[in-house]
């Protein structure tokens, strides 16, 4: 049906012209904004698509998931215009990119210069390094998902839809297979794992490797044998088909192909400094922010630590004792902006306010500590999780040394600490976070202690499914699944997603 025509009018606005794709997760169409008079792309996306997810819940994450990617500001991510609900289809609007995919691009000039390969390489981890700081994990890095502009700039499209389509981190269907494309599947993403930057970089190694060779370094009849060539057979040096391709870049994308995560580079801002001596010569810039001579000196450098240190408190009043006055409003309007779901405005509110209550109240004060309490969970429910995570341990430390460790509270702050670690990608911290939380849990008999052992055993098989160790996942879900069984009944969801993720892990590594 691509090409196909409509004149339907979305949220009384947007005229959806021109049918320009479609797939397992909705459809994409030219649209035009009859109120700023602009052409623009609209994503539909349909919950009855989605086997067993609950409309309601997935309408409440594709809108977070919105929100949040709006929030990445970068020149090679699709702008993000608006998003809602229509009747019975959740829409997208976002710029609307004049170019041809990278798939496309690569089909029309092959062999692909490698001096093009490392071009797209730098472009795509300027891109996911404003990304990951976010923190968001595309998971679905493909050409398909990358368009080339007229001007030669790249853009990411797609960002974040993937994690929204399923509700936790196996993201695996109710079929028991791993949403995502298996050509460009990293084994911990294959294997139902817990995901994180690394996933992607995994991605970006199979798209080089596609351009460099022509082809992906991993090919079957079907799903299953394409992930299992990725988790047990080594990728084609490239340097075996393209003898002029540069030996360190062939290096680089074997170590992206690596199949231990731990093995991969660092991060998107450590395979970017690789890339650099294989670009055209530049003057390096002197880092300092605004320096306008940065575009020209080192086009589409990410910011270097950008990712290192928390995103400061954005400040809306004068501090002081002028601010301290005015907590009590303050407070009533953030429960009035989280009533009518404006999340980050809230946040900003509450990071302005809490130095002015501290010096009115006091650090350890009842409100304080309220107020801290509504950030930390605010911060996380924006998808903050880096500005969140030092306020939740300050929480725990705070409640552990009036209460003791075994704390419920403190416990529950140290959990959230682990979920921060986890969607940060470090699966190493979050599953030495979990496992030392773990017998506080099953030591108690209440069922919601039980419940949230179950829920902790889960993340630790997915984590050590992330770091690799696939024989103790294996065995951690093996125990988890019968006790879980005890517990909720054989009927229930959460012992049957394990199994599901057993008997795939079973097929897989089979």
């Amino acid at each position: 049906m691509a090409g196909g025509t409509d004149h339907r009018l979305i949220a009384g606005r947007y005229e959806l012209s021109t049918l320009i794709g479609q797939g397992g997760m909705g459809q994409v169409w030219t649209a035009y904004d009859q109120r700023l008079d602009r052409r623009v792309a609209v994503k539909l996306l349909r919950p009855d698509k989605v086997a067993g997810a609950e409309a309601d819940e997935l309408r409440r994450r594709f809108l977070r998931e919105c929100r949040v990617t709006a929030q990445v500001d970068h020149p090679g991510l699709v702008t993000v215009h608006d998003a809602g609900t229509e009747d019975e289809d959740l829409y997208l609007v976002m710029q609307y990119v004049d170019g041809a995919d990278l798939g496309d691009h690569l089909a029309e000039h092959t062999p692909y210069p490698w001096q093009w390969a490392v071009a797209v390489a730098a472009q795509l981890c300027a891109v996911l390094s404003a990304v990951h700081a976010v923190p968001i994990v595309h998971r679905d890095l493909k050409p398909r998902n990358v368009m080339v502009r007229q001007d030669g700039t790249l853009t990411i499209l797609d960002l974040g839809i993937a994690s929204v389509m399923d509700t936790d981190t196996t993201r695996l269907t109710h079929t028991g297979s791993p949403i995502g494309s298996p050509s460009y599947m990293a084994p911990e993403q294959a294997m139902g794992g817990a995901v994180g930057p690394y996933t992607d970089l995994y991605a970006l190694g199979v798209l080089l490797h596609e351009l460099l060779s022509g082809d992906v370094p991993f090919s079957g009849s079907t799903a299953l044998g394409v992930l299992h060539r990725h988790l047990y057979e080594p990728p084609l040096p490239v340097r075996r088909l393209r003898p002029e391709v540069p030996e360190a870049l062939e290096s680089l994308v074997l170590r992206l192909l690596a199949k231990d995560p731990q093995h991969r580079p660092a991060s998107a801002q450590d395979v970017y400094e690789e890339l650099a001596p294989l670009l055209p010569g530049r003057s390096v810039p002197t880092g300092h922010p605004l320096d306008p001579t940065r575009p020209f000196l080192r086009p589409h450098a990410p910011w270097p630590d950008r990712a290192a240190t928390p995103a400061p408190a954005p400040q809306t009043g004068p501090p002081g004792p002028a601010r301290g006055q005015d907590v009590a409003a303050a407070v009533d309007e953030v429960k009035r902006l989280l009533g009518e779901g404006r999340i980050t405005q809230a946040v900003d509110t509450l990071g302005a306010i809490l130095p002015a209550a501290a010096a009115q109240h006091g650090e350890h004060s009842p409100v304080v500590r309220t107020l801290r309490k509504q950030y930390a969970a605010t911060l996380m429910d924006d998808g903050q999780y880096r500005r969140a995570l030092p306020e939740l341990r300050r929480l725990a430390d705070q409640r552990a040394a009036e209460s003791g460790h075994a704390d419920p509270q403190s416990l529950q702050f140290r959990y959230e600490a682990a979920q921060c670690l986890e969607q940060l990608g470090e699966p190493a911290a979050a599953l030495a976070e979990y496992r030392t939380l773990l017998p506080y849990y099953e030591n108690q008999y209440a069922t919601d202690d039980i419940r949230q052992s179950l829920e902790i055993r889960r993340r630790i098989g997915q984590l050590l499914l992330a770091l690799g160790d696939r024989s103790a996942a294996h065995d951690t879900l093996g125990r988890l699944v019968l006790d879980a069984e005890r517990v909720h009944g054989i009927g229930h969801p959460f012992p049957a997603e394990i199994r599901r993720t057993l008997q795939w892990l079973g097929q897989v590594r089979g």
